[in-house]
């Protein structure tokens, strides 16, 4: 038996696990990333909230979509997943790539009576100050790496060694950074050249935006524009932590997301 559900959508199946009880949450994770790297914090929240945590298109256990994908399809997708499933109002906690997904769905008429709570960590959208170019390559590099971070010790090192001797990773090094084939090149094109900034004053929801203050993949000043923004956001950021804070301090991010869903 597999260790996951599927959810139909279209010709693709998305994977997705579900872990706790309580009101749902749905946790979406990074480009490059799959619900594994969020299981910690679905099982932090366990007693809190059941979490619904999605394989997204050309990640983990879910196929490549049939042709290169822009947000509005991955959006349209997680909306079709929250309809078929839900008939209340859903959380949701999402990490990077997710936060665009996020940003476009709390935009929309269905995100607006769909969602409530929003919890978004080292999301992405934002312009950034320097070029898209630069920050596709240090965005990739990182998330290429999130897989490898939770394994144990010299498991972790051998994991790594392997992933910087590979020749995708000694590509990021090169000015040619999208050297991914097929549609998850074009996806990735298409996912990282969208930005929300001129729409962020149309999201009502209250939002945590809970960062890392060492996030050099989408630093802090992204996620404080976003404060500045949304109208009922605010920013929490935790020293020592980087892009994925919620494995760097897993305690604390628990901890004030637990705050956030129960206030």
């Amino acid at each position: 038996m597999p260790e996951f559900n599927t959810f139909q959508y279209k010709e693709t199946p998305i994977a997705y696990e579900i872990i706790g009880e309580g009101k749902p949450l749905i946790i979406l994770h990074g480009w490059g990333s799959s619900r594994r790297v969020m299981v910690p914090i679905a099982k932090n929240l366990a007693t809190l909230r059941k979490s619904y945590i999605l394989d997204l298109p050309g990640f983990g256990d879910t196929p490549e979509p049939p042709t290169g994908w822009s947000i509005d399809d991955y959006t349209d997708a997680v909306q079709a997943f929250i309809s078929e499933l839900f008939t209340k109002p859903v959380d949701l906690l999402v990490h990077s790539f997710g936060g665009r997904i996020t940003l476009k769905l709390c935009t929309r008429d269905f995100g607006k009576k769909h969602i409530q709570k929003v919890l978004i960590t080292g999301g992405a959208g934002m312009k950034p100050k320097r070029s898209a170019k630069f920050y596709a390559k240090k965005y990739f590099a990182k998330t290429l790496k999130a897989p490898f971070v939770i394994l144990p010790g010299k498991l972790k090192e051998s994991s790594l060694n392997w992933l910087r001797s590979t020749d995708l990773w000694k590509s990021l090094g090169s000015s040619d950074y999208s050297k991914l084939s097929g549609v998850m090149r074009e996806t990735f094109v298409k996912s990282v050249t969208e930005y929300f900034d001129h729409t962020l004053h149309q999201i009502p929801h209250e939002i945590l935006l809970l960062w890392g203050a060492n996030d050099d993949a989408t630093p802090v000043y992204q996620g404080e524009r976003m404060e500045k923004g949304i109208k009922n956001a605010a920013v929490v950021v935790i020293e020592d932590a980087g892009h994925y804070a919620f494995l760097d301090k897993p305690k604390q991010f628990a901890a004030i997301a637990e705050a956030f869903f129960k206030g």
